[in-house]
């Protein structure tokens, strides 16, 4: 059996921070959600997410933020005017 996932509609990174822009849509509209993570490499080799953030990190979370906002905001602009 095959499952499909679902793709963000973009994606921004600063380093192994990770910022996912998610296409949702109702009745009426298209919206956005954003959702943040940070890769990591595990003992195995292989790499996963992690949803938590060091106080180190937080600062360049704030301005990932800070660009998914301004993208997403282009996003549903684009969306609306079509």
């Amino acid at each position: 059996m095959t499952t499909q996932h679902n793709k963000p509609a973009l994606t921004l990174t600063d380093g192994a921070l990770k910022a996912a822009i998610w296409r949702n849509s109702s009745e009426n509209s298209a919206f956005y959600s954003v959702t943040f993570s940070r890769s990591y490499r595990k003992s195995e080799g292989q790499y996963g997410d992690a949803h938590s953030f060091s106080g180190s990190e937080l600062l360049r979370l704030a301005k990932l933020a800070d660009r998914a906002y301004a993208e997403s905001h282009a996003l549903r602009a684009q969306a609306a005017a079509q």
